[in-house]
């Protein structure tokens, strides 16, 4: 080996990314802004580890010890059926009804067995009554586990995609396409087909292969859900495109694709619910396809929903489809 070919070649990458202004700024802006929106995200005095649901109006709080415990974030609700669902799918750890000296917990749950701990031990001279969450009792993992699928079918369709793209563009291969009767649209539209067909196949074997080892509930149809993620996969194929239409380096379209799937995978509900995050939080995550896929293959899994039911997140990927296929078609350069 030579030391003197290593260094040249060592010296002239280095060269070749601090001379890409673009790569360059990703790298630095990125992980800065990341950062800063999670301390948007979850600021505040300390992080909450419980959620806790209140039936009835805040200004009928008595003021018990359990109120004034820290790290548990207290969500005023008055719709029990509803704060009810959200206690089966782990949306919220405890409903609390202070008026009614009543509680309710998932018996599958962690955080509801700690929460009854402390709610017992605050209210030492009170009688609560423990009441049954109805319906079925869903464990953390069947919740999470729609999530997992989605956001795994995310990176393979934005880096799948978008990054192959890019690298062809850099090697001349699409320059070479050029000079073929091929359009835009038709290279864009095989893609999208190659791609589709490579992510569902293998989500297909990861759903049925972890289903066989843990076993989930399906309390829908299967071809529900399958329709669901070939949606959600060509809406995310299509975002894909629409970094790889003009970008020429594979660290800028490395960055570009980083800022589009790490908010979306911590945003869209993937691990913990979002109920009790800053409103405008919750607006913005269903701008994202990533949750829409997330709502609906869980609405199937565990409340049997139908298509109908899911309508509008069918609605919401299909529009977002179309328009960043358009986008991409727009955009698209083959130099």
């Amino acid at each position: 080996m030579s030391f003197r070919r290593f260094w040249a070649l060592f010296l002239c990458r280095n060269l070749e990314f601090l001379r890409d202004r673009s790569s360059l700024t990703w790298n630095l802006l990125f992980p800065l802004s990341l950062i800063a929106g999670f301390a948007f995200a979850f600021s505040g005095p300390g992080l909450d580890l419980y959620k806790v649901g209140v039936l009835g109006d805040p200004s009928d709080w008595n003021d018990s010890g359990f109120f004034k415990t820290r790290y548990i974030q207290f969500i005023p609700t008055a719709d029990l059926p509803a704060a009810l669902t959200k206690v089966q799918r782990h949306q919220l750890d405890m409903l609390f009804d202070p008026v009614g000296q009543r509680y309710w917990i998932n018996d599958e749950s962690p955080k509801g067995y700690v929460l009854e701990r402390l709610l017992r031990g605050t209210e030492r001279n009170s009688t609560l009554s423990k009441q049954t969450v109805s319906g079925r009792v869903i464990r953390y993992v069947d919740w999470v586990m729609p999530g997992v699928l989605a956001m795994n079918m995310m990176f393979s369709c934005l880096f799948g995609v978008g990054y192959v793209i890019v690298r062809y563009r850099k090697n001349g291969m699409l320059k070479r396409l050029k000079a073929t009767p091929l359009t835009p649209l038709e290279f864009l539209s095989a893609q999208i087909a190659s791609r589709l067909w490579l992510i569902l196949a293998s989500t297909v074997l990861v759903f049925v292969g972890t289903d066989w080892v843990i076993g989930f509930p399906m309390f829908g149809s299967y071809l529900d859900l399958f329709i669901v993620f070939a949606v959600g996969a060509i809406s995310l194929i299509s975002l894909g495109l629409v970094v790889a239409a003009r970008a020429t380096s594979e660290e800028l379209a490395a960055g570009l694709l980083n800022v589009l799937s790490w908010p979306m995978t911590f945003l869209s509900g993937v691990w913990f619910s979002l109920e009790g995050v800053r409103p405008f939080l919750q607006k913005a995550a269903q701008l994202a396809p990533l949750t829409h896929i997330i709502d609906a293959a869980r609405a199937i899994m565990l409340d049997g929903a139908g298509l109908m039911d899911i309508s509008g997140h069918l609605l919401a990927l299909t529009a977002m489809s179309i328009g960043f296929m358009a986008v991409g078609a727009w955009m698209f350069r083959w130099e």
